[in-house]
């Protein structure tokens, strides 16, 4: 049963979590040509600030008025103790090093070039997710990923510096392996709510950067710019982000990441657009590099036979999945819908398709 089924069930399942990681792509790739633009008005910290302020206190407000006005809380499983470890650490490398960095570097860097440069954070994530957290990555993702990493390094490439290197482009790339560190620490508590994940890392990260922002002394923008940066915040960093801890639960870090990867697309096609960027000829090299790279991601399969072994945790999940047969104290309608609660998994082996998921996190 669960051989037959299970395939069925996890190729359907893929489907959505992949949805969920481009249009997160999506919403993270329009933010940097904004951003650029913010810049000739707002200093990066100040900036930084605002944009997590705005991620963190609007999916905080969401969370309010969805409990308002359909009364009920989200069905997620709740943050515990042993979770704020793994979030201070995603918090300080993604909330706040990783943006002034990126922030900084923007000034001294064309859009386009930045939004493509976004790409080598699916590369960060790969190399920390393998090294660090023995997530498996099979031949056709280390491809993708060595392409990507390719494609950074030509459109970092500065003909005109004789050391080759832009000290702008570097610095984006260096804050793409803050992210990448982000990304795994967040992975670690993927099952749990993920709007109070983001939320609580928005403010915390937001008032830090406002706090250090003050203490340097750097001017705070009109209240327009205020308002126009949270809600960027809240779309492209708040929604952006909720979005890719959900996908990531079901795809793991590395794949969530190249997919991702498409971001970069979006934002170097805004940037021509929006402030009239000129492609430069690395841009036309490293273009088709990278869509290779991402289509490789998109037709990978994994299939094996595989153990489970006993573990006991908590997470959002419902009956039909082939994973989740334990009982319920009083059978309704429950165990066909989502909800959460702790609960044993038993061993078993069996085979079908699946990617490094929650409940699929084993050694190979």
């Amino acid at each position: 049963m669960h051989e037959g089924n299970g395939e069925i069930i996890m190729n359907k399942s893929k489907f959505y979590p992949v949805m969920m990681a481009l249009l997160a792509s999506t919403l993270f790739g329009v933010s940097a040509p904004i951003t650029k633009i913010l810049l000739g008005q707002i200093e990066p910290i100040p900036l930084a600030s605002l944009l997590y302020l705005g991620s963190g206190l609007g999916l905080l407000i969401f969370q309010i008025v969805n409990r308002i006005i359909k009364k009920q809380v989200i069905n997620e499983a709740p943050l515990r103790k042993k979770d704020f470890l793994w979030l201070l650490g995603a918090i300080i490398t993604g909330g706040i090093i990783a943006p002034i960095i990126l922030l900084s570097s923007l000034k001294i860097t064309p859009a386009s070039t930045a939004s493509l440069l976004l790409n080598f954070e699916g590369v960060a994530t790969t190399i920390i997710a393998i090294i660090f957290f023995k997530e498996n990555v099979g031949k056709q993702i280390l491809t993708a990923v060595i392409l990507i990493t390719f494609a950074s390094i030509i459109l970092s490439w500065n003909l005109e510096n004789q050391w080759g290197f832009s000290i702008g482009s570097l610095g984006i790339i260096l804050a793409c392996f803050c992210w990448g560190m982000d990304n795994n620490f967040t992975r670690v508590i993927s099952s749990k709510n993920p709007f109070s994940i983001v939320a609580i890392k928005g403010i915390i990260a937001g008032l830090f950067t406002l706090v250090l922002s003050t203490i340097l002394k750097t001017q705070m923008p009109g209240l327009k710019v205020i308002i126009i940066a949270m809600i960027i915040g809240f779309f492209c960093y708040g929604l952006s982000i909720v979005l890719f801890v959900f996908a990531m639960r079901d795809l793991g870090s590395t794949r969530t990441s190249v997919l991702f990867g498409t971001a970069p697309f979006i934002g170097s096609i805004l940037s021509f657009i929006l402030l009239g960027d000129i492609p430069s000829r690395m841009f036309f090299i490293s273009l088709p590099i990278m869509i290779i790279g991402s289509v490789l991601l998109l037709k990978e399969g994994h299939q094996h036979k595989h153990l489970h072994e006993v573990i006991e945790h908590e997470h959002r999940h419902n009956h039909n999945d082939g994973h989740h047969d334990h009982e319920h104290s009083n059978e309704q309608i429950i165990t066909k819908s989502y909800h959460s609660h702790l609960h044993t998994h038993k061993a078993i082996e069996h085979t079908h398709p699946h990617s490094p998921d929650i409940t699929h996190r084993h050694i190979h």
